[in-house]
């Protein structure tokens, strides 16, 4: 279980070898056994002696700031699961089991582009409709090449998954675009900086979407830094950038149907010398849609569960799978 800390003014320490936690409203005492990890937020008291006896059961101890991102991470100095997971990461990072860890998230980010053009077709006019299935029909063709072809060393197969992802890509954001409001038309997609507003929406969310993963990784125990697809350059949160591919759809659901649903104002964006920029108002619709989309409750794996918290499922089965050698 996690042990997760967030009460301004709790208080952690041992009483009786046991972990006692102690807040203005109660006193709880938990056996070292039953904790896998630790979280602890701004305003939490703790002793030395809980994080001695934290590390002497390899119970990973997390530092979250008050946005619930990781900031700093305590564990044992005999290596435990933790060490063992980055360890794997990087013996697997160029093997045949990497690279069909790196395939399944493409393909999967492939699958839910055409899935979602599918989706859109439904209800629209008959020259859209063919147009967004046509486009889904060559997302389908692309899917079956790029399982089909590759094959080999990750470094020597990278270029070609990033120019099926490209091409991909491509196709995509030009067929969503055809439906959207004549005002929002855009040309491709575009980063920094975003050259309209549904790019600025995009680049937005995938924002808040990189520190939600990133989130979730540290916790799973693994290295953001130690990727599979990405090249591991310095500084450069490579697993991040891999692992955010299956997860884009959210945030490209999100933003399509504030756009489609004329739910963005001109107040939304403004127009900067080089691009456009999300104001307050932009971000505030945004944030709140997508946190209703991340709490929706889907089936998972025979129970109802919250979007986000599957993502956490899944990491925390990679990692089993990085400990096990079980892919």
């Amino acid at each position: 279980m996690e042990l997760i800390l967030n009460t301004y003014g709790a208080y952690l320490k041992i009483k009786d070898g046991l972990f006692h936690i102690k807040t203005d409203e109660k006193n709880i005492q938990i056996t070292p056994d039953k904790i896998d990890r630790i979280l602890i937020t701004n305003g939490i008291f703790f002793s030395s002696d809980a994080i001695l006896l934290a590390v002497e059961n390899n119970i990973d101890i997390i530092f979250l700031d008050k946005y619930g991102n990781p900031q700093a991470r305590v564990w044992h100095a005999r290596p435990g699961s933790t060490i063992t997971i980055k360890r794997k990461q990087l013996e697997i990072s160029n093997k045949k089991e990497g690279i069909k860890l790196a395939k399944e998230w493409v393909a999967i980010k492939i699958k839910n582009q055409s899935d979602f053009l599918k989706e859109l077709a439904g209800n629209r006019d008959k020259d859209k409709k063919e147009i967004l299935l046509s486009k889904a029909n060559i997302l389908d063709d692309i899917l079956i090449k790029f399982n089909e072809n590759i094959e080999g060393k990750i470094e020597d197969i990278r270029g070609t998954i990033m120019g099926y992802e490209g091409s991909c890509g491509k196709n995509y954001f030009e067929a969503i675009s055809k439906i959207m409001p004549s005002q929002y038309i855009f040309s491709g997609r575009s980063n920094r900086p975003a050259k309209d507003s549904f790019n600025a929406f995009l680049n937005y969310g995938y924002g808040v979407l990189y520190s939600l993963v990133e989130k979730y990784i540290m916790i799973a125990g693994m290295d953001p830094y130690i990727g599979f697809i990405h090249a591991d350059n310095y500084n450069k949160r490579s697993l991040l950038f891999d692992l955010i591919e299956p997860y884009r759809i959210i945030v490209d659901k999100t933003v399509v149907f504030l756009f489609t649903g004329k739910k963005v104002k001109k107040e939304c964006c403004r127009e900067i010398s080089e691009g456009y920029y999300l104001e307050k108002p932009g971000k505030e619709l945004l944030i709140s849609s997508l946190n209703d989309n991340l709490d929706k409750i889907i089936h998972y794996k025979g129970k109802n569960r919250k979007i986000r918290d599957t993502i956490q499922l899944e990491f925390h089965s990679i990692a089993q799978k990085l400990l096990k050698g079980n892919f």
